[in-house]
C-alpha cells in the first residue's frame, strides 16, 4: 500500500486505529462526516487544529480500499 505521511497509527492512540498526524481524529470518523454530507470546510471548523490536506489523505486511503473493506491496513 503507497506510504501516507500523514496517516498514524499507535497502540496508545485511539486504541490503535489510523488517526490523522498523531492526532486524536481518526480517519473513519474523518469518511463518516464526509460520507455524511460535511463539506472540507464544515470538517475544519469541527477540527480547527486539521488541515485540508489530512482530510484528503484520509479520503485517498480510502479510495484505495477494496468495496467490503471493514478496516483500513496501515
Amino acid at each position: 500500500m503507497k506510504n501516507f505521511q500523514r496517516i498514524t497509527v499507535d497502540p496508545q492512540v485511539m486504541g490503535g486505529k489510523p488517526c490523522l498526524r498523531g492526532l486524536r481524529v481518526t480517519v473513519d470518523s474523518v469518511v463518516g462526516l464526509v460520507a455524511s454530507g460535511y463539506s472540507v470546510v464544515q470538517i475544519l471548523d469541527l477540527y480547527p487544529y486539521l488541515e485540508k490536506a489530512d482530510i484528503n489523505e484520509a479520503l485517498n486511503v480510502v479510495n484505495l480500499l477494496p468495496e467490503n473493506a471493514t478496516n483500513i491496513p496501515i
